[in-house]
C-alpha cells in the first residue's frame, strides 16, 4: 500500500490560494477515480476537485472556510501501489495534516527545547481555530403553572394586587404558589426577576437564550468582501424616480398574448435592459469601469449588463453580454439563462465577470425605494422598486396608473449629479412612451 496526496491545482490567472468551501467526501471513505473530493473557491467562481486514483481517505489537509494555497496538500489518500508520496521524503512522512482518522496523543517532553525542536515533527497543516460557542443557559427549575382557565382571575391580596400595579405586573402571567394558587408577593418578586414560570404555555412569554455560529465562508464571504470593497472605495450617491409604467405594461400584456405562445412571456426586465441600452448611447461615461488604483476609466460600446440573481447561496451578478444586440424576446431568454445558471452553478467564470453596469430588481417585494450597492468596479448600478397602482392627476382627472420607482447609485467620482439625473430621466421617458423603445 501507499499514500497518494492531491494538491491545490493551479487553478490560473494568478491565483496564489483558494478557500475550501465544501468537502464530498469524509475521512475513511473510499473515493474512486474523477470522483468530486471538494469544492474551492476563487475570486472569480467555484472549481470543483476531481480525484485522480481510486483510494481510501486517511486525512483532509483542511477544514471548511480555511484558506489554502495553491500547492498544498489537499487531501491524503491510501491507494495500492506505491502512490506519490516519496519514501525519502521523511518530513512528510513523519507529519500529519489536520484531520486524522485517529491522532496519537502528545507525550510530555522534559528534554531542552533545542532537543525537542530535533525530536518533534511539525504538523503539515493546522487546522483553524473553531469558534467558541458559550455554552447554553441551563433552564430554570421552577414549579410548573397551572394554567387557568380562561376569564378565571388570580387569586391574590390586595397588597400584591397594589403591588402588581404599581409595578406594571400583570397578574393573569404570575404563577401562585400558595393555597389555591394564591400569588404572594415572593411570586411577585419571582416573576418580576425574570424567573417565574408562564401560564398557559404560550411561547410569546417564554425566555429565550439559544445562540447560533455561522461561520460566513464561500459565497458568502466573497460577497461581504466585494460589498464591503464596494462601499469603502466608491462615494455611492442615489436617485429616484417615479415611471409611470402604465401603457408598458398594457404593451407587455398584450405582446404576451400575441407571441407567448411561440417567443416566451415577457416580464418588465428585457424592457428595462432595452431601455437602458438606448440611454446609454447618450451618457457612455456610465457604460464604464473604474480602475481607482491605475486612476483610468474605460467606457465601453458593448453592453455587459449584469443581472443581479438571488440564489441559495446569497446574491450573484451573472452577465448578459451584447445586451445591445439583442431584442425583447432575446433579452428575456438571455435574463433567464443566466439567472437560471447562477442559481444553479452551472455558469462558467466568463459569464459571471465582465459586466460593465448592472441591473438589480426585488421583484414584487421591490418596496418603494432602494439605495443598490455598485457592483465594482462598475460605476453605476439600476433598481427596479415594485409596481403599484394608485391614483395619479392625469388631463385634469383621477385615474388610476401603474406606477414604478427606479432607484440607481452612481460613484460619484465618475459620474456627476446632473449627468445621472439626465440618465435615469431619458429611461424614465422610453418607458412611458414604449414606442420609442423600438427606434433608433
Amino acid at each position: 500500500m501507499g499514500i497518494y496526496v492531491i494538491r491545490v491545482p493551479d487553478i490560473g490567472e494568478g491565483i496564489a490560494e483558494v478557500e475550501l468551501v465544501a468537502w464530498h467526501v469524509a475521512l475513511g471513505e473510499s473515493v474512486k477515480e474523477d470522483q468530486p473530493v471538494a469544492d474551492v473557491m476563487t475570486d472569480k467562481a467555484s472549481v470543483e476537485i476531481p480525484c485522480h486514483v481510486h483510494g481510501k481517505v486517511i486525512a483532509l489537509g483542511a477544514a471548511v472556510g480555511q484558506m489554502i494555497s495553491v500547492g498544498a496538500e489537499l487531501i491524503r489518500l491510501e491507494v495500492e501501489g506505491e502512490g506519490n508520496l516519496k519514501e525519502d521524503a521523511a518530513p512528510a512522512q513523519a507529519t500529519a495534516p489536520a484531520t486524522q482518522i485517529a491522532a496519537a496523543p502528545a507525550e510530555k517532553s522534559k528534554q531542552s527545547d533545542t532537543k525537542a525542536s530535533e525530536n518533534i515533527a511539525i504538523p503539515a497543516v493546522q487546522a483553524p481555530k473553531q469558534a467558541s460557542v458559550p455554552p447554553a443557559r441551563p433552564a430554570a427549575h421552577a414549579p410548573v403553572a397551572q394554567v387557568r382557565k380562561e376569564g378565571e382571575r388570580p387569586l391574590a391580596s390586595p397588597s400584591v394586587r397594589r403591588r402588581a400595579l404599581d409595578t406594571g405586573v400583570d397578574l393573569r402571567l404570575v404563577h401562585g404558589s400558595g393555597p389555591a394558587g394564591q400569588i404572594s408577593h415572593a411570586d411577585l418578586e419571582a416573576f418580576a426577576a425574570g424567573q417565574g414560570p408562564v401560564l398557559g404555555g404560550n411561547p410569546q412569554y417564554v425566555e429565550r437564550h439559544g445562540e447560533e455560529v455561522i461561520p460566513v465562508i464561500g459565497l458568502r464571504r466573497k460577497i461581504a468582501q466585494k460589498m464591503q470593497e464596494a462601499k469603502r472605495r466608491i462615494p455611492h450617491f442615489s436617485y429616484v424616480e417615479e415611471v409611470d409604467v402604465t401603457e408598458l405594461e398594457q404593451l407587455r400584456q398584450q405582446l404576451n398574448k400575441i407571441h407567448g405562445a411561440t417567443r416566451g412571456k415577457l416580464t418588465l426586465l428585457p424592457f428595462l435592459a432595452r431601455a437602458m441600452v438606448l440611454a446609454l448611447r447618450q451618457f457612455p461615461q456610465i457604460n464604464a469601469r473604474y480602475d481607482d488604483d491605475a486612476g483610468v476609466v474605460t467606457r465601453y460600446e458593448a453592453v455587459h449588463l449584469g443581472i443581479a440573481a438571488q440564489t441559495d447561496g446569497g446574491l450573484m451578478v451573472p452577465v448578459l453580454r451584447h445586451a445591445e444586440s439583442l431584442d425583447l424576446w432575446a433579452s428575456a431568454a438571455g435574463i433567464a439563462r443566466v439567472a437560471e445558471g447562477a442559481k444553479t452553478g452551472k455558469l462558467g467564470r466568463e459569464e459571471l465577470t465582465g459586466s460593465t453596469i448592472t441591473l438589480t430588481s426585488l421583484g414584487a417585494l421591490g418596496g418603494i425605494v432602494s439605495t443598490p450597492v455598485i457592483n465594482h468596479p462598475e460605476v453605476a448600478i439600476v433598481g427596479v422598486n415594485r409596481m403599484v397602482e394608485r391614483p395619479m392627476l392625469k388631463n385634469g382627472q383621477v385615474v388610476a396608473r401603474q406606477l414604478m420607482n427606479l432607484s440607481s447609485s452612481f460613484d460619484h467620482r465618475v459620474v456627476d449629479g446632473m449627468d445621472a439625473a439626465q440618465f435615469i430621466q431619458a429611461i424614465r421617458a422610453l418607458l412611458e412612451t414604449p414606442a420609442l423603445l423600438f427606434v433608433d
